[in-house]
C-alpha cells in the first residue's frame, strides 16, 4: 500500500506543478516577451518484483520554455529592417516637405530673380529695375541660405539622435551582460535547468536592442548570449559589455563617426556601411544617402549659378562705363585636412559645368604631385574634369590627405556682391559701327564680348575698356575683310556669294580680349566697320540679354542641365526616395507581423488552451488524490483484518 500511496503523491505533485505553471502562463499572457511554459513529466524508476517491473509514478523533469530560435531570428531581422525604414521615413519626410514647398522652395526664388534680370534687359537704364534685380538676387540668396540652414538643423538633429541612440545601445548591452551573469549563476545552481523567466527577459532586451541596430547572437555553452554588431564586432561577450562611442569624423569634424572602445582605452572606427538596421542604421543611411546628397546638390545649384552668372556679368559694362565684376560673392570649395594634415593645398573652381556634387579625397604623393579620387566609389579622377583647379604649395608632405567638398557649403556661403545699382553690367563693352560711306548691304550683328582680358590695358588701370579701334575693311579681291588694330592678322574670309546669309567670326584683340560677331549681306570694296569702346551706352542691353538667357542655358552637369532642372532633379529624387522608404516600411511591417504571428503560435500564451489545461490538471490532481484515498482505505482494511 505504501507504493500506491507514493504513486499518488507523485501524481499529486506533478498535477500541482502543472497547475502552477498554467497559472503562471495565464498571469503573464499580456507580458511582453513572455514565452509559454509547460511541465515536462517523466516516469519514476520502475521497481522489479516478482519477475516484472512495476511503475513508481511520475516525476517533473523540467519546466520547458516554448521557444524557437529560427522564428525569433526572423522576427529580429524583420523588426530591425522595419525600424530602419521607419526612422529613415520620419527624417526624409522633413527634407521632402522642405524642398517641395511651393512657397519656400528654390523654384519661385529662381524665377523671381530671372524676372528681375529680364526687366533690366528691357529697361537697361532704369534704376528701379536694377534695384529690383538686386533685391530679387538677395531674396534668392536668402532662400539658398534658408534651405541650407534647415538642412543643417536636420543634420544637427541627426547627430544628436545618433549620440542618444549609441547611449541606448550601450545601456542595453550592459543590461544583457548583467542578465547573462544572473542566468549563469541561477542555472548553475539549478542542476542544469533553464531559468526560463530570465531568458525571456534577456530575449526582450535583445529584441529591443535589435530595434536600435542590427545584431547577431551566439548562445554559449554556459547559457550566456554573445551579441555582435557590424561585421562581427563584439558588443557583449558573456558577462562583459563593450562600449560604442561617437567621435568627430576624420574627414569632416562636424560629422559623428561611431567607434568601438577597446579594453586599452583606444577606439576602432566602424564603417557606416556595417552599421545597418534599426534606428541607428536608419539615421546613418538617411544622413549618408539623402541628406548629404541633397545638401551637396543644392550647393551645386548655388555654385553653378554664382560661377556662370559671374562669368557672364564680368563680360559686361556698367552704367559708369566700367567692366562688370562679380555679381555674386566669390565661392571656394571646402578643404579639410585628414588626421591633422598641414600641407599648403589651394583648391579653386574651374569649369562650373564639370561640377557634379561629389566629394573627393586628395592624397599627396610628392612635392608637386597628388592623386584625386571620388569618395563615393574610390575612382581616380582628373581635377579639371570635375571642375576643380588644385595647386600644391611649397613643402607639400607626401602621404597627407585632404577631403575636398566642392559644393557642400556653397548654398550656405552664396552672397550678393553688388549693392550699387549702377554696377549692374547690362551693356557690352564693344560697340560696332558701320561707315556712313559703305556702298554695300553688309550688316554686323550679335556683337558679344567673350573675354575682357587686357581690355583695360591702355593708360591707368581704372577698370574701363580703353582699347584702340579695330577696323574691318572689305577687299573684294580676297574676298574678305582686312583687320587693322587687332592681334589677329586676318583677313577674315567672306564671300558674298556663299556667305551673304550670315557668317560668324571671333576677333582676338591686343592683350587677350576677344569678341564675336556676325556679318550678313553683300559688302562692296572699301566698306568698313569699326569696333570701339562702348562709351556712354546706357541703353545697351546685350549683356543683360545674355544674363537672362542663363536661366534656360544648360550650364551644369556637363552642359546637360540648367539651374531649375538640377533643382527639380533634387526634389524628384528626394520625393522618390521618400516614397520608396514608405513602401519599404509597409512591406517590413507586414513581414514583421507574419514573423511575429509565426513565433507567437509557438511561444505565445493561448488563454483558451490554458483554461482547458486548468481543467485537465485539476482532474489529474483530483484523480491522484483519489489514488491516495484508496491506498489509505486499503491500508486501514489490512489493519482491521490484523486486529
Amino acid at each position: 500500500m505504501a507504493g500506491l500511496l507514493n504513486i499518488g503523491i507523485t501524481g499529486l505533485n506533478a498535477a500541482q506543478s502543472a497547475l502552477v505553471t498554467t497559472g503562471h502562463n495565464i498571469s503573464n499572457a499580456a507580458t511582453e516577451g513572455y514565452s509559454r511554459q509547460s511541465v515536462v513529466l517523466g516516469t519514476q524508476q520502475p521497481l522489479f518484483s516478482g519477475g516484472s517491473f512495476f511503475g513508481q509514478g511520475t516525476q517533473v523533469e523540467s519546466v520547458r520554455r516554448s521557444y524557437n530560435a529560427f522564428l525569433e531570428g526572423q522576427v529580429l531581422t524583420a523588426d530591425s529592417q522595419r525600424a530602419q525604414f521607419a526612422t529613415y521615413s520620419t527624417q526624409i519626410a522633413q527634407l521632402d516637405n522642405l524642398l517641395a514647398d511651393p512657397d519656400t522652395g528654390l523654384s519661385p526664388a529662381l524665377q523671381s530673380f530671372f524676372d528681375g534680370v529680364q526687366e533690366v534687359s528691357a529697361n537697361p537704364s532704369s534704376v528701379p529695375a536694377r534695384q529690383s534685380m538686386i533685391s530679387a538676387a538677395q531674396s534668392l540668396v536668402a532662400t539658398f541660405q534658408y534651405l541650407d540652414g534647415r538642412m543643417s538643423e536636420i543634420r544637427d538633429g541627426i547627430e544628436g539622435q545618433i549620440g542618444s541612440t549609441v547611449a541606448e545601445i550601450n545601456a542595453y548591452a550592459s543590461e544583457i551582460a548583467d542578465i547573462n551573469q544572473r542566468i549563469a549563476v541561477t542555472e548553475s545552481a539549478g542542476t542544469g535547468q533553464q531559468a526560463n523567466d530570465l531568458r525571456d527577459q534577456r530575449d526582450t532586451l535583445i529584441r529591443e536592442l535589435n530595434g536600435y541596430v542590427k545584431l547577431s547572437t551566439v548562445t554559449e555553452s554556459d547559457g550566456s548570449v554573445s551579441v555582435f554588431v557590424g561585421s562581427g564586432q563584439p558588443l557583449v561577450i558573456g558577462t562583459n559589455a563593450s562600449t560604442l562611442v561617437t567621435l568627430p569624423s576624420k574627414g569632416d569634424p562636424s560629422r559623428s563617426a561611431i567607434a568601438l572602445q577597446t579594453p586599452g582605452g583606444g577606439t576602432v572606427t566602424m564603417p557606416e556601411s556595417l552599421l545597418e538596421g534599426g534606428q541607428l542604421g536608419g539615421l546613418l543611411a538617411f544622413r549618408r544617402d539623402s541628406l548629404d546628397a541633397a545638401q551637396k546638390q543644392l550647393g551645386l545649384v548655388a555654385a553653378g549659378l554664382s560661377l556662370s552668372f559671374n562669368a557672364q556679368h564680368s563680360l559686361g559694362q556698367d552704367l559708369d562705363g566700367a567692366l562688370g565684376g562679380s555679381f555674386f560673392g566669390e565661392l571656394s570649395p571646402s578643404v579639410l585636412g585628414v588626421d591633422g594634415a598641414t600641407s599648403d593645398v589651394s583648391v579653386a573652381y574651374g569649369d562650373p559645368s564639370a561640377l557634379t556634387g561629389d566629394d573627393y579625397l586628395l592624397t599627396i604623393t610628392g612635392a608637386a604631385s597628388y592623386t584625386l579620387s571620388r569618395r563615393s566609389d574610390g575612382a581616380t579622377v582628373n581635377a579639371a574634369e570635375v571642375g576643380l583647379d588644385i595647386t600644391l604649395g611649397a613643402g607639400a608632405i607626401a602621404g597627407e590627405s585632404f577631403v575636398i567638398q566642392p559644393t557642400r557649403y556653397a548654398a550656405q556661403d552664396i552672397s550678393v556682391a553688388i549693392t550699387d545699382t549702377r554696377q549692374v553690367a547690362v551693356a557690352d563693352p564693344v560697340r560696332a559701327t558701320a561707315s556712313g560711306s559703305n556702298a554695300g548691304t553688309a550688316k554686323l550683328s550679335a556683337v558679344m564680348t567673350t573675354d575682357v582680358s587686357g581690355m583695360d590695358a591702355v593708360g591707368a588701370a581704372d577698370g574701363r575698356p580703353d582699347f584702340s579701334d579695330i577696323v574691318l575693311t572689305y577687299d573684294a579681291t580676297v574676298p574678305g575683310f582686312s583687320i587693322s588694330g587687332a592681334a589677329t592678322v586676318g583677313p577674315l574670309a567672306f564671300d558674298p556669294v556663299s556667305d551673304a546669309a550670315g557668317k560668324d567670326f571671333t576677333i582676338d584683340g591686343p592683350g587677350g580680349f576677344s569678341f564675336s560677331f556676325r556679318i550678313a549681306g553683300t559688302p562692296q570694296a572699301g566698306d568698313t566697320f569699326t569696333f570701339s569702346t562702348n562709351d556712354g551706352a546706357v541703353s545697351d542691353n546685350r549683356n543683360g540679354v545674355a544674363l537672362g538667357a542663363l536661366q534656360l542655358d544648360k550650364t551644369l552637369l556637363g552642359e546637360s542641365a540648367n539651374y531649375q532642372s538640377v533643382y527639380s532633379q533634387l526634389v524628384a529624387s528626394v520625393g522618390t526616395r521618400a516614397r520608396e522608404v514608405q513602401i519599404g516600411e509597409a512591406a517590413q511591417t507586414s513581414m514583421l507581423e507574419q514573423a511575429t504571428a509565426a513565433r507567437d503560435s509557438v511561444s505565445g500564451v493561448n488563454l483558451d488552451e490554458e483554461a482547458a489545461n486548468l481543467v485537465r490538471y485539476q482532474q489529474a490532481y483530483q484523480a491522484s488524490a483519489r489514488v491516495m484515498s484508496i491506498a489509505g482505505t486499503l491500508f486501514d482494511e489490512i489493519l482491521a483484518i490484523s486486529r
